[in-house]
């Protein structure tokens, strides 16, 4: 891991940081391959961002494809089935992933991440995933029963959260946290799954991740 301290996430740095977590997932990167590249020391940003150019243009070209053909189609034109296949985009996306982790997929926090997960089980995986729904439901009772972000209780379920994920994945350091906590309500289709535990739970949890993090500095 680098020397960066949690104070990059509370200040510009921190949105430029989430911008790119949210372009990687725009591009469908799972969450494990993008903190394997972000949490790298050899991380290259301006690299970084003209690989996502060039994938993003791969995915926009395909998008324009599909809409003409959506076109022909109402016209009753003949579409050519080539239209949907998609394997341009995925061997890019597959290539730069690859290439991301020979030049930076040796940090401690993945290393143990693949350690720890890299023999799990579909099964295994839902059990995890299951486990942080389960906080996720915790934070949502407090929220409705009006404690606020930075109380007790909610610093509570934040280390509970973190000491989960430390246990079961990697170790969840207050610089990962903390930008956990800003892609839960950055990311949009976080943001949804999180709130199905009822509205605002996601930014109350992003916000009490910050009053921890900030605390703790």
């Amino acid at each position: 891991m680098t020397n960066r301290t949690v104070t990059d996430f509370t200040t510009k740095n921190s949105l430029a940081r989430m911008q790119e977590i949210l372009f990687y997932r725009e591009l469908d990167f799972p969450l494990k391959d993008i903190l394997k590249i972000l949490s790298s020391p050899d991380y290259d940003r301006k690299k970084a961002l003209e690989a996502q150019k060039e994938l993003m243009i791969l995915k926009k070209n395909r998008i324009e494809k599909l809409i003409s053909a959506l076109d022909d189609a109402v016209k009753g034109v003949k579409i050519n089935m080539k239209v949907f296949d998609n394997s341009e985009f995925e061997e890019k996306r597959e290539e730069y992933a690859r290439e991301a982790k020979e030049k930076w997929g040796n940090t401690e926090a993945y290393s143990e991440f693949e350690k720890k997960n890299g023999s799990f089980s579909t099964d295994d995986i839902r059990s995890l995933a299951a486990g942080i729904d389960e906080v996720m439901a915790e934070f949502a009772e407090c929220m409705k029963n009006g404690f606020a972000p930075d109380s007790a209780e909610a610093k509570g379920l934040v280390r509970k959260l973190q000491n989960y994920i430390t246990e079961t994945s990697y170790t969840c350091t207050d610089e990962i946290l903390a930008g956990l906590g800003q892609m839960y309500t950055a990311d949009e289709r976080f943001r949804k799954n999180i709130d199905r535990h009822g509205e605002g739970t996601a930014q109350f949890i992003s916000d009490a991740i910050d009053k921890y993090c900030s605390s703790v500095k």
